[in-house]
């Protein structure tokens, strides 16, 4: 049986990284199907945030990558309608695949482009109508949801929801009767085993893998420092969204007392977090909102505890000894939970860090989520 061919339209993807899970979402994705589906991929030939183009890279052509799947780099110059039309009718497709819902060019042009075909369109919502993701900009979001709704934009388009709450928020936001369909995020390729870790009890090391960010909170998890009593050092690794953001980060860090040490390292390619996430105690992301969170899945494999907010999918995390998920208007517990580290010797941090990999295996060991993404793409 031939392979379905599977267009896909994405702002960024490998080699870029930058703009973090929905390109980490996509890059598993191909992985765990390329031997099942034959992708075409459509997106920027530069990383998020960049303007230099990828080196080494031809734009506005298909390009092979190792795995197999195929990518079009589309230039400033060469994106837009012209270029999608022709590469529409270099079809048939199976099946149009939009990652996101707010970019022109990578998300509302293609399926403008696509109204009156039959082919199956899928739209990854990419956690954009969760909470804390519709804090920032709402005016404009709900301007374009209700203009998407009057123009008929969905209309026969089938929504992926990676979790029960953003298929409400599918509901919600977009068409109570639109056809969603639950398929969580898949997982990268799992790792070896947990890797061990020094701790002495009196001092932590704290990690968070994000952007620097409103919706992903940092001035909250900065904030939340303030009243640890013990030691502790944080790591920020992930690009600045948000200048302004950022300058009220840096006053904080500059008020913080002075057993508190706050170092922001930029940005790091999908390959060096593994070892990051292991080179350190505790995984400290309060986000406002995830749909799944690469990163956190990534810390629990490397047995690292979490310290993150309720409003993610990664639940009941203390009742496993993995972590804590915790609410947003209660900050002092973020506090807490650090200084429940800090005391930790090596014995009490091993068991927590058992936990922890034990919780990010039971997701890798589920066997229906490859097959739930392949039948996305079907009719």
């Amino acid at each position: 049986m031939a392979k379905p061919r599977v267009l896909a339209f994405i702002d960024w993807y490998a080699p870029g990284y930058k703009a973090g899970g929905p390109v980490r979402s996509m890059l598993n994705l191909v992985e765990h199907l390329r031997d099942r589906v034959d992708f075409h991929i459509v997106t920027r030939n530069t990383d998020y945030t960049e303007d230099t183009p990828f080196p080494g890279i031809g734009p506005d052509r298909w390009t092979t990558l190792p795995g197999g799947e195929k990518v079009w780099y589309a230039s400033k110059a060469g994106q837009g309608r012209r270029a999608w039309k022709r590469i529409l009718r270099e079809g048939p497709w199976d099946a149009i695949y939009i990652n996101g819902l707010y970019s022109w060019t990578y998300n509302i042009l293609p399926l403008w482009l696509t109204k009156a075909r039959k082919t199956r369109r899928v739209v990854a919502v990419r956690g954009m109508l969760a909470a804390g993701a519709m804090r920032q900009g709402t005016s404009k979001k709900l301007l374009f949801l209700s203009l998407a709704r009057t123009l008929d934009l969905y209309r026969g388009v089938r929504f992926q929801a990676t979790n029960a709450e953003e298929a409400r928020d599918i509901k919600t936001y977009i068409n109570r009767y639109a056809e969603v369909v639950t398929v969580p995020n898949l997982p990268g390729k799992a790792p070896e085993g947990t890797r061990p870790i020094v701790k002495e009890k009196g001092s932590a090391l704290l990690v968070s893998v994000a952007r620097i960010a409103p919706e992903k909170n940092t001035l909250f998890a900065l904030e939340r420092l303030k009243d640890v009593q013990g030691p502790v050092r944080f790591h920020l690794y992930g690009p600045v969204y948000d200048e302004g953001y950022w300058a009220k980060c840096r006053a904080v860090i500059a008020a913080l007392p002075a057993h508190v040490q706050v170092e922001h390292k930029g940005p790091v390619s999908p390959g060096e977090v593994a070892g990051i996430l292991a080179a350190h105690h505790l995984l400290f992301m309060p986000s406002a909102g995830e749909n799944f969170g690469h990163a956190i899945l990534e810390a629990l494999l490397a047995g690292r505890p979490l310290l993150i907010s309720d409003r993610t999918p990664w639940r009941g995390l203390e009742a496993d000894e993995a972590g804590w998920d915790l609410p947003l208007d209660r900050p002092e517990a973020f506090s807490r939970a650090i200084d429940r580290v800090v005391a930790m010797d090596q014995a009490a941090y091993d068991r927590w860090a058992a936990g922890a990999f034990r919780r990010g295996g039971r997701y890798l060991s589920d066997p229906t989520l490859v097959e739930a993404s392949f039948k996305l793409f079907q009719g």
